[in-house]
């Protein structure tokens, strides 16, 4: 039965989705796009939870299954909840119906497959399958060419990688002890990269210009910088005083942001990393200004 559901022209499984927050949301809506019956949206029992459950029911054609109160009838069950729900939300399900011809998966940028040890254990085949992708409250975004990272039992990773060429993605191997550096990795290029545009709008706020038009304003050179990095690579990309060695500016600068301290030590890590890292004259003096 697992090995049917990853064979070539094989009928697509059906999918349980156990989690209806922004990441179970997207994923059930991409699935069904892409023709996979989404069979099973898992709840927990409270009222707000059940009725996200049931709102997403409704948009991809599933019943709604509340976690512990019956067995799951899909062929693959995936878990999209916090890192910290993994785990208790699979032992609450192993014991409830078959598992030897199921496939469980769950979405864990930083935690390995070993989450689902409890169903493992009672026969289903498991792997982690993490979208390299930002998920956010009433956005489904387009998973084209999007990277998953994938690690677990060999059928579980072969219908893991299936299911992401229907959505469009790009599936690779990633090792269990390299999934906390890879989720670092995700974090600087999404969450903390919008801190850093944060941090930058404060610091706009010590020139008189409020946040909302800061960010109004800092539009077009984001975007020109993003198409630069994709474009060019970052060193070609790279502009500013530290490309030209100019440690006066520095100085200019991180004496402007002692009112903010949280931003100058921002200020200060990148212009480091920075130093070291991208293309910079006058290395010494500028290491000088910031040390």
């Amino acid at each position: 039965m697992l090995r049917a559901m990853i064979r070539k022209g094989a009928k697509k499984p059906s999918i349980a989705i156990v989690g209806a927050g922004s990441l179970g949301s997207a994923l059930a809506e991409s699935l069904h796009r892409a023709g996979y019956p989404v069979a099973e949206i898992v709840s927990r029992p409270k009222l707000a939870s059940q009725r996200r459950a049931q709102r997403l029911a409704r948009r991809v054609g599933a019943r709604v299954v509340t976690i512990g109160k019956e067995p799951i009838q899909s062929d693959i069950v995936w878990f999209l909840v916090p890192d910290r729900e993994i785990r208790k939300c699979a032992e609450t399900l192993a014991g409830l119906g078959e598992w030897r011809r199921k496939i469980a998966f769950h979405s864990s940028g930083a935690l390995s497959s070993r989450e689902l040890r409890p169903l493992q254990r009672r026969g289903a085949a498991v792997a982690s399958v993490h979208p390299m992708m930002t998920f956010v409250a009433g956005v489904v975004p387009d998973l084209a060419g999007v990277p998953f990272a994938i690690e677990g039992d060999v059928v579980a990773v072969q219908a893991a990688r299936r299911i992401v060429k229907h959505l469009g993605g790009e599936a690779f191997a990633i090792r269990e002890k390299h999934k906390p550096a890879y989720h670092a990795w995700g974090a600087f290029a999404s969450p903390l990269l919008l801190s850093l545009w944060v941090t930058a709008e404060r610091a706009a706020g010590l020139a008189g210009i409020s946040r909302i038009e800061a960010r109004r304003k800092m539009l077009p050179i984001i975007r020109q910088t993003l198409a630069n990095y994709a474009a060019r690579g970052p060193d070609r990309a790279f502009s500013g005083p530290i490309i030209r060695g100019d440690a006066a500016t520095l100085e200019k600068n991180l004496k402007a942001l002692w009112r903010l301290p949280e931003a100058r030590n921002v200020y200060l890590a990148l212009a480091r990393s920075a130093v070291s890292n991208l293309p910079a004259k006058n290395r010494t003096k500028l290491r000088r200004v910031l040390h």
